[in-house]
């Protein structure tokens, strides 16, 4: 994929603008997956992929191929999406949740689950949020985190720490009688 990326940035570069449509389209899923695991927010999300398109097409020249064009396009997609966190730092945004179960009963699981995920995250600071989210959804090493949030690297452990503690305590009465109503 990085080869196929790199020929495209190419084409790009080299004035081919129907090129970056292939980008887009081949990079979009993930960046919106991203985007909504950070903010909670469908609709920051999709606005978030917007902007973070229109930023690399202008910034485009200045891509180096050290790193792969996926993980230039999360980086620029991750710090819009903290940005949105820190514009909207006195609330949390609701968690917006579709479930594709195709069952019933599976789709009223779903649905309970996801409030009580979107409860339980509501719960977290900020900083625990995007620290979590940026590690254990995305694997960003605790280092560019720290970085993104003007954290040390201590201090972005802790707040991952606290985050999956928190997150622990609030599921688990739900998942324990989960566990034993399916038993």
């Amino acid at each position: 994929m990085h080869e196929i990326d790199l020929a495209t940035v190419s084409r790009v570069q080299a004035g081919e603008a129907d090129a970056f449509a292939e980008l887009v389209e081949r990079h979009s899923r993930s960046v919106f997956r991203l985007a909504f695991r950070i903010t909670g927010s469908e609709s920051d999300a999709d606005e978030i992929v917007q902007e973070t398109f229109m930023r690399a097409y202008r910034e485009i020249h200045r891509y180096e191929s050290r790193a792969s064009f996926a993980t230039w396009i999360h980086t620029i997609a991750r710090n819009l999406a903290l940005d949105t966190l820190r514009k909207n730092r006195p609330g949390t945004t609701e968690l917006e949740l579709v479930s594709p179960a195709p069952t019933p009963e599976r789709l009223a699981s779903s649905q309970l689950l996801g409030e009580r995920i979107a409860e339980a995250l509501k719960g977290l600071s900020v900083y625990e949020r995007a620290a979590f989210t940026l590690r254990h959804y995305e694997g960003v090493p605790l280092v560019e985190i720290g970085e993104s949030l003007g954290l040390s690297e201590n201090a972005t452990k802790q707040s991952i720490f606290r985050a999956v503690k928190k997150l622990r305590r609030a599921l688990l009465p739900w998942i324990t009688l989960t566990w034993i109503t399916h038993k």
